[in-house]
């Protein structure tokens, strides 16, 4: 369990707290609206009303106490500025800012910033990249080459083993997972039989899956 602050409740703030906190974390939230904490008060019992530009808000949170601090501010990048600068200043142990543009993440981290994160841009990288393949249902990235992604499996495997497909000879990618009715078989053995409408979790270049998945 991980103790995490969160400041500025817009959609991608409030979705992190409410995730983190399903997740069985210690979740607070701060807003400088008022009519917003109140709206998350059956949600979230710890919270604050205040402009975390100001450094008194900053020290009355006592930020060196959590594990994260997430700085999800929206539209207004200097408030970002500020507030990760100020979190910093009074000893948060990792702090995560929003960006929108490269020149925003290069001042976050120039001013403190642990990591900085593109929740819009990742979002429309991840959907290109799902769009541009065919029968491709998720992936997650590993490196600027390699990541794992789900997709459906050809249609003359029914029946095969993965042994007798051997993916990894003829397409280059590896095999970590079956799922089967939504259920997940990781991985499964050589003698696991491939039966109609499973997919498979692989891991590989995105030139190979494409290639792979193109033939679906």
């Amino acid at each position: 369990m991980k103790s995490i602050l969160v400041i500025g409740m817009g959609r991608f703030g409030r979705r992190f707290a409410e995730k983190m906190l399903e997740l069985g974390n210690d979740v607070m939230i701060v807003d400088k609206s008022s009519d917003i904490i109140t709206s998350r008060s059956a949600y979230f019992t710890d919270s604050y009303i205040g402009d975390c530009t100001s450094e008194e808000v900053i020290r009355a949170l006592g930020v060196s106490n959590f594990d994260l601090c997430l700085v999800a501010i929206g539209e207004d990048f200097q408030p970002s500025l500020v507030i990760t600068s100020l979190l910093k200043e009074h000893g948060a142990k990792y702090v995560v800012s929003k960006a929108r543009q490269d020149i925003q993440a290069d001042l976050l981290k120039k001013i403190g910033a642990d990591e900085v994160i593109y929740p819009e841009r990742d979002m429309a990288e991840k959907l290109a990249v799902r769009f541009n393949a065919t029968n491709l249902f998720d992936f997650i990235d590993l490196t600027e080459e390699y990541a794992i992604f789900e997709i459906a499996i050809l249609e003359d495997w029914v029946g095969m083993t993965v042994a007798e497909a051997n993916v990894r000879k003829k397409y280059k990618v590896n095999i970590i997972a079956v799922k089967t009715d939504g259920h997940l078989n990781p991985m499964p053995g050589g003698d696991y039989r491939f039966r109609a409408g499973d997919h498979i979790v692989i891991i590989g270049k995105d030139a190979d899956v494409n290639k792979l998945s193109n033939r679906i």
